[in-house]
C-alpha cells in the first residue's frame, strides 16, 4: 500500500522536500555528534549500558541498493510447504472444538494437523503463565529468549533467567510428535511439559509440513503475524468459520488509537534516551530519532498540548469528536515531509518486542532501546533483581505508536483519523479508522487457490460479497453462495412477527416511539401474559443496556415488574464482562432481563426447549461520527442495490446481523425446541423480512393482533431458554 499524497503538490516536488528534509535531519544530527564535550564524554557511559546502543538501521530500499537483491538470501534455506488447509475461527475453545471432530473423523489418523495459538493459551513455563496478562506474557517470554543469546552480555539490572523449555533439540521432537498424531491445545500442552519443549514455538516449527493448519482468525487475517509465524498462503486453501462479524474484525486489527498520555510517555521516555546516548548514536538512527520526536510533539499539539508539560493537568480548551482525512491530517499537524514508511520501519524494529531471536551481535542491539525504556521504569532496582512485570504495566507506549504509525500509511481514501478531544489531554486520543477492510484481505485472497467463509448465521451476506470480495477485487464468477436447512424438524420452531400488543397498541420500538410510557406498559403486559403460559424461563433481548435500564425503572415505579416477579426471578446482565458467568450460573430457569450484544457463552443451554423475545430493532447509533463516516464512504464508493442507498443497507444488515446472532443461539441441537418472538411489526417489511435465515423465514408466522399469538404459544407451552447472541459494538459497527 502506498500512502496517497495531495494531489495539490506534484509527487517529484513533494519527494524533493522530503529529500531535502531528510538531508538537512542527518547534517543537524552529524553536527551535533561533532559538536559538545568530545571523547571524555564517550567514556563516561557504563560499559553496563553498551548493549542500549542502536545498531545503524537501514530500510528494506537501502537494503536492496546495497545488496542488489530483491529478496532474502535465508529465503533458499526455508522449509518446503505442503499444500494445506488454513481453518480458522473465532475463539480457543471451538478450535479445540474442530479438532477434536477431526479426531474422531475416518481422516483423523492420517491426518498431518497442528494448531497455532497465543502464548496465553500454550505457554508451559509457569513463572511467565502466572503474569496473567497477554502482553505481559509476551514480552517477557522475549525477554527471557534474548537472555538465552546474551549471555555473554554485561550483566544488568533485569533478570538474566532463561525459558528452560525453548530448547531446539526439544521443539524439533515435539514437532515430530505433533505430525505423527492429531493433538488439540490441551494435549498439546501437555506433550510441551513432558518433553519440557515450548509448545508455542514448536507447533510453528510444524507448519511447513502439516496438511491441516488450525488457527485463530486473528493470527492470519494480521499480515505482519502472519508473517511472523511463517504461514505462507500462496495456492493454499483458507476456510474461516464463525464468520459472521469478518469484516469487523478486519476493522478493528488494522485500526488504532493511542491516547494524549501515551504520546507524552512516549516523548519524555526517548528524550532521555536520546540525551544519554547522543553521543554513541549513528547519525542516522539520531535523525530518526529527532524525526520521531517532532511527529509526537505535533500529535500533541494536535490534541491541543505541549509533549514539555504534564497531560494530566492540560486542559483542552474545544471538546468534542473530529475527523479529517490522512492527508489532512498529515498536513496539518506539519509531517507530511516525513517518509512514514521509513520511520515506521524504524519504530518497528526497535520500538516493540522482535518476532524472532537475534543470535549475531550487532543485531542483539534491536532490543537496546527497549531495554532502556524498561530501565526508566524500574528505578533503582537492585543489581540482578527483577521486578514484576504487572509494575511495569505501561513500560513503553511506542508499540501504540507504531501500530498508529503503520495506520497513516493506508491510502488516502481507505481511512479517517479521529481527533478525540476530551477534558484533558492524556484522556484525549488519536484514533485511526480503517473504512475498507477490503486492502487487507485483498492479499488473502489473492494468494489463496480458494477461500471459503462459513457460518451459521451469515445473513446477510450482501456485506461480504461488497465490501470484501468485490472491493478486494474477486471476480464475480469466482463467489458462489451455498445456504442449507437446519437439521430440526419443522415444528420443534415457533418465529412469531407480533405487530400489536394485548391492548393494540401497534409495536414500533423507533427512538420517537420506544420512551413512551404506553409503549413501555404494552412491553410489560405481554411479557406478564406469556409469563402466564411458559413454565420456564424467559429471555427478553433489549436494543441497549440504556433502554433495558429505562424499561425496568419503568416498570418498577407502575408494580408491573412486581406482577412480573410474582411468577419469575428476574435477572439483569451485568455490564461488566467478569460478571456474567455468575448470572449464568444463578440463572437455572428463571427469567433473564438481557439484550442484543448479550455475552453468554454459546451452548451454554444445550439440548434444551426454548423461547426468546427479541423487543424492538437494534439499529446502530446513527449519531456515531465513526458511523457516519462509514455510511458517506459506502455512498461514496458502493453502487446502490435495489435502489436503496448503501448507507441504509449497512444500517439493516448491523441490526439484522445482531438480531440473527441472537434468535439463531435458541436452537442449538437437532432435538431442541424453541419460540421466538420478535416484538416490532417492523419484522414483517419485505426488505426486513428476507433478511431473517431461511430456515427461520421459512416457519415464521406474522401475527396482527395479540391474541392469535397467544393461542398459538399456548400450544406449545415450551420452557424458555437463555440465548447467545452476537456482540454488538457501543461504537457502532467499526
Amino acid at each position: 500500500l502506498c500512502l496517497e499524497w495531495n494531489p495539490v503538490l506534484p509527487l517529484c516536488s513533494f519527494q524533493r522536500c522530503e529529500e531535502d528534509e531528510a538531508k538537512r535531519l542527518l547534517q543537524l544530527s552529524k553536527e551535533a555528534l561533532s559538536q559538545g564535550a568530545g571523547e571524555d564524554a564517550l567514556d563516561q557511559l557504563d560499559h553496563n549500558e553498551e548493549e542500549l546502543i542502536l545498531a545503524e538501521y537501514e530500510s528494506d530500499d537501502e537494503k536492496k541498493v546495497v545488496s542488489g537483491l530483491e529478496e532474502d538470501d535465508d529465503d533458499d534455506l526455508e522449509e518446503e510447504h505442503v499444500t494445506k488447509i488454513y481453518y480458522c475461527s473465532r475463539t480457543h475453545s471451538q478450535l479445540s472444538q474442530f479438532v477434536r471432530e477431526v479426531q474422531k473423523s475416518p481422516f483423523g489418523k492420517d491426518t498431518r494437523l497442528v494448531t497455532l495459538g497465543s502464548r496465553q493459551n500454550l505457554c508451559v513455563n509457569e513463572e511467565v503463565r502466572r503474569l496473567g496478562a497477554l502482553q505481559l506474557i509476551n514480552d517477557r517470554c522475549m525477554e527471557m529468549q534474548k537472555n538465552k543469546h546474551g549471555k555473554n552480555a554485561p550483566k544488568r539490572r533485569v533478570s538474566r533467567t532463561v525459558c528452560p523449555f525453548y530448547s531446539f533439540e526439544q521443539m524439533q521432537f515435539l514437532r515430530d510428535e505433533v505430525l505423527v498424531e492429531v493433538k488439540d491445545i490441551e494435549q498439546l500442552v501437555s506433550l510441551g511439559r513432558e518433553a519440557k519443549a515450548c509448545p508455542y514455538y514448536g507447533s510453528r516449527f510444524a507448519i511447513p509440513a502439516a496438511q491441516l493448519v488450525v488457527l485463530p482468525y486473528q493470527m492470519l487475517l494480521h499480515e505482519p503475524t502472519r508473517n511472523a509465524a511463517g504461514i505462507k498462503l500462496k495456492d493454499q486453501v483458507v476456510i474461516i468459520d464463525e464468520a459472521h462479524n469478518l469484516i469487523d474484525t478486519i476493522t478493528c486489527i488494522h485500526s488504532a488509537e493511542v491516547s494524549g498520555s501515551q504520546l507524552c510517555c512516549a516523548h519524555s521516555q526517548l528524550s532521555q534516551y536520546m540525551e544519554r546516548y547522543r553521543k554513541r548514536l549513528k547519525a542516522k538512527n539520531l535523525m530518526y530519532i529527532k524525526q520521531i520526536l517532532y511527529l509526537l510533539e505535533q500529535f500533541v499539539a494536535m490534541l491541543g498540548g505541549n509533549v514539555n508539560q504534564n497531560p494530566g493537568c492540560q486542559a483542552v480548551s474545544q471538546t468534542g469528536t473530529v475527523l479529517k482525512s490522512i492527508n489532512d491530517f498529515l498536513f496539518q499537524s506539519q509531517i507530511d515531509n516525513i517518509n512514514l514508511f521509513k520511520l515506521f520501519g524504524f519504530v518497528e524494529r526497535y520500538g516493540g518486542p522482535a518476532s524472532a531471536v537475534k543470535t549475531n551481535k550487532e543485531n542483539q542491539k534491536v532490543a537496546g532501546l527497549q531495554d532502556f525504556l524498561l530501565t526508566l521504569q524500574q528505578g533503582s532496582d537492585k543489581e540482578g533483581e527483577f521486578r514484576h512485570p504487572l509494575l511495569l504495566r505501561a513500560a513503553s507506549p511506542l508499540m501504540q505508536i507504531e501500530g498508529f504509525l503503520s495506520a497513516l500509511t493506508n491510502a488516502n481514501q481507505d481511512g479517517r483519523v479521529i481527533l478525540n478531544k476530551q477534558g484533558t489531554v492524556a484522556q484525549s486520543s488519536l484514533k485511526f479508522l480503517l473504512l475498507n477492510p477490503a486492502v487487507h484481505f485483498a492479499k488473502v485472497v489473492e494468494e489463496c487457490r480458494a477461500v471459503i467463509i462459513a457460518g451459521g448465521t451469515m445473513q446477510p451476506v450482501a456485506d461480504f460479497r461488497e465490501q470484501l470480495l468485490c472491493c478486494a477485487g474477486v471476480d464475480p464468477a469466482r463467489v458462489v453462495e451455498f445456504s442449507c436447512g437446519h437439521v430440526i424438524p419443522p415444528e420443534n420452531i415457533l418465529p412469531i412477527i407480533l405487530c400489536s400488543g394485548p391492548s393494540n397498541q401497534q409495536l414500533e420500538f423507533t427512538y420517537q416511539t420506544r420512551d413512551l410510557p404506553q409503549m413501555m406498559d404494552e412491553t410489560g403486559r405481554i411479557l406478564c401474559n406469556l409469563c402466564n403460559v411458559i413454565p420456564g424461563g424467559v429471555v427478553c433481548f433489549f436494543p441497549s443496556y440504556e433502554y433495558e435500564k429505562q424499561v425496568y425503572g419503568h416498570w418498577e415505579k407502575t408494580g408491573l415488574l412486581s406482577r412480573l416477579a410474582a411468577r419469575k426471578k428476574i435477572f439483569q446482565e451485568p455490564k461488566k464482562a467478569n460478571q456474567v458467568e455468575q448470572v449464568l450460573v444463578e440463572y437455572a430457569k428463571c427469567i433473564k432481563l438481557s439484550r442484543y450484544g448479550n455475552a453468554a457463552k454459546e451452548g451454554t443451554f444445550n439440548k434444551e426447549k426454548g423461547c426468546v423475545i427479541m423487543v424492538g430493532m437494534p439499529y446502530p447509533n446513527i449519531k456515531s461520527p465513526e458511523l457516519q463516516e462509514k455510511m458517506t464512504w459506502l455512498d461514496k464508493t458502493m453502487p446502490r442495490a435495489g435502489g436503496q442507498a448503501p448507507s441504509r443497507v449497512l444500517i439493516e444488515n448491523l441490526c439484522m446481523k445482531a438480531v440473527n446472532q441472537s434468535i439463531g443461539r435458541a436452537i442449538r441441537h437437532q432435538k431442541d425446541f424453541a419460540s421466538i418472538v420478535l416484538l416490532d411489526h417492523r419484522y414483517a417489511r419485505p426488505a426486513i423480512f428476507n433478511k431473517l435465515p431461511q430456515w427461520i423465514r421459512e416457519r415464521t408466522q406474522v401475527k396482527a393482533a395479540f391474541g392469535s399469538a397467544f393461542a398459538e404459544l399456548r400450544k406449545v407451552r415450551t420452557p424458555c431458554i437463555l440465548c447467545h447472541c452476537s456482540p454488538l459494538s457501543s461504537s457502532g459497527p467499526l
